[in-house]
């Protein structure tokens, strides 16, 4: 009798340009349920179907832009399942919308690897540079990106050697790059703007926004299963570093996008990412508020603008002198709205 056992990769069982794939997932009206009942998302067009098929003229359920970010990083998770922490994303774009009954597939392929350096008294750990795209049932690709989880050694006093350069990864999306995603049939003349009781306020460069709403962290595993995200330390606390579990870093940034909607009620979708980089951990109960800066406003011809904005996200939780705050998020996020 033999005993098999399964587990994820460390960092010395990486290989530059190795690849991984996952089980495609269709994307359904449960996910999309699920998906607002755990971040209470006001996106328009998501929540609105007769509104989204004016829109984008296509009678089927638009699915919300950070749901199919959440599925497609489920899909990633086979590479990352040791993950200690997802240190940043890069380059995110949204190329194609993506409807309830689409099938999403994502392949990840391995694009350098850097062994940290060694401390006394710390485990050897290495960083991998991660390359996604995800195409959907026509074979189209629906969205493109780079994420650097961190990823302990098999070996505690490893010394792998690997020391690759990440400066190549694009540190933003041009305009170019970023008006090609936009999609050009939809018909945005449909989607009248709306005040939504409170105003929304007339924004400009340099523009700082206060949300004073804030959200408690709720159902981070139940998230993380419905979106097969395989990583242990976000079911399993003995595997995190904390000793308690770790939410997973989209639900975060769901959270935090829920708040922007706040200030910009008449988002038509979020375009991409310039980046994101995790700067600190976030914990089941956290309480997380967001602010941010209008870093750059281009106003389109089609209608609305594309609004460039550098969120900052910060997460409480009781500490020996009530609640200790810490910034956890550096969010740079390009949203079009009206």
């Amino acid at each position: 009798m033999t005993t098999h056992h399964i587990d994820g990769p460390y960092f010395e069982d990486f290989t530059r340009d190795q690849t991984f794939t996952a089980p495609a997932v269709t994307v359904t009206d449960g996910h999309a349920a699920f998906y607002q009942a755990v971040t209470g998302d006001r996106l328009r067009l998501p929540l609105d179907q007769q509104l989204a098929a004016r829109v984008t003229g296509d009678p089927r359920a638009l699915v919300h832009p950070m749901l199919v970010v959440n599925l497609v990083n489920g899909q990633t998770t086979y590479a990352s399942q040791h993950v200690k922490g997802n240190l940043f994303y890069r380059g995110l774009l949204l190329q194609r919308p993506v409807y309830v009954g689409d099938t999403l597939t994502t392949t990840t392929r391995v694009v350098g690897l850097k062994q940290n350096r060694p401390k006394p008294g710390r485990a050897a750990t290495g960083m991998v540079a991660l390359e996604m795209e995800t195409l959907n049932q026509h074979g189209a690709c629906v969205m493109k990106y780079w994420r650097c989880p961190m990823i302990p050694c098999r070996d505690a006093a490893a010394d792998t050697g690997h020391d690759d350069d990440f400066d190549w990864i694009p540190e933003r999306l041009d305009d170019a790059t970023l008006d090609a995603a936009l999609p050009v049939d939809w018909n945005v003349a449909a989607m009248e703007p709306e005040s939504f009781d409170v105003p929304a306020p007339a924004l400009a460069v340099d523009d700082r926004v206060i949300i004073e709403a804030q959200d408690t962290v709720t159902c981070a595993p139940e998230l993380v299963r419905i979106t097969g995200n395989i990583a242990f330390a976000h079911t399993d606390a003995s595997r995190s570093y904390l000793g308690k579990r770790l939410v997973y870093g989209g639900h975060t940034i769901s959270i935090a996008l829920a708040q922007v909607a706040r200030a910009l009620p008449n988002i038509v979708t979020m375009v991409g990412w310039q980046g994101c980089d995790h700067l600190g951990p976030v914990l089941e109960e956290d309480i997380i508020r967001s602010e941010f800066d209008v870093t750059a406003l281009r106003p389109l011809e089609r209608g609305g603008a594309l609004y460039e904005l550098r969120v900052d996200t910060y997460a409480r939780r009781p500490g020996a002198d009530g609640y200790e705050e810490s910034r956890v998020l550096d969010w740079r996020l390009v949203l079009w709205s009206l």
